[in-house]
């Protein structure tokens, strides 16, 4: 997952941590239960893992970038009790069933392929517990974002067609909501 650096600057603000907390994830998590075990795929550098966890029953944090995963630890670790983890969301290394919730939140666009996109959304299928729900955020392609992502991997996810791919991965009842800047949706397993 490419990053450059003006992107990096705009995660690890406060102004993208305000937008986070205050509108992005509470619409994006609206009629989600937290309250169980929950998987968040892709924190990157944690400004909604901070939100999410204490409002999960249990967390655990799963981050394909080795660094961005050990510094998660070592500071929301002990700070949040989030059991922070190396790994891909298109190989989760969890068994059948482990979480009541998987979520991520705008960082689908920065898995490399649709392909890869496709394995995330059944593997999210495969950990997710009867009646659990996967739910999250991507943003919608304008002018700005794809400038803001000049030279980092985007692969762009299209709502309209999100619906039909997560039913394809196994998921029930999938739907997408548009926003502003981005779209929210969800998922069940049956």
């Amino acid at each position: 997952m490419a990053m450059n650096a003006l992107h990096r600057r705009i995660c690890r603000s406060d102004s993208w941590a305000d937008r986070m907390h205050g509108t992005t994830l509470p619409w994006a998590t609206r009629d989600v239960d937290l309250t169980g075990e929950v998987l968040e795929i892709g924190p990157g550098y944690g400004v909604t893992t901070r939100w999410l966890a204490p409002r999960t029953g249990a967390l655990t944090a799963l981050e394909v970038d080795p660094v961005l995963a050990a510094d998660l630890r070592a500071g929301l670790g002990g700070e949040l009790g989030v059991d922070v983890r190396h790994g891909d969301g298109a190989a989760l290394p969890f068994p059948d069933g482990s979480f009541d919730a998987v979520v991520c939140f705008t960082m689908l666009h920065h898995v490399p392929t649709p392909g890869e996109q496709d394995r995330l959304f059944a593997e999210a299928a495969r950990v997710l517990r009867p009646g659990g729900t996967f739910a999250g955020i991507d943003s919608r392609m304008t002018l700005r974002f794809r400038t803001i992502h000049i030279g980092d991997t985007l692969t762009a996810v299209d709502p309209v067609t999100l619906p039909r791919r997560l039913g394809a991965a196994g998921l029930a009842r999938p739907e997408t909501e548009l926003g502003a800047r981005s779209f929210r949706f969800r998922a069940g397993r049956g």
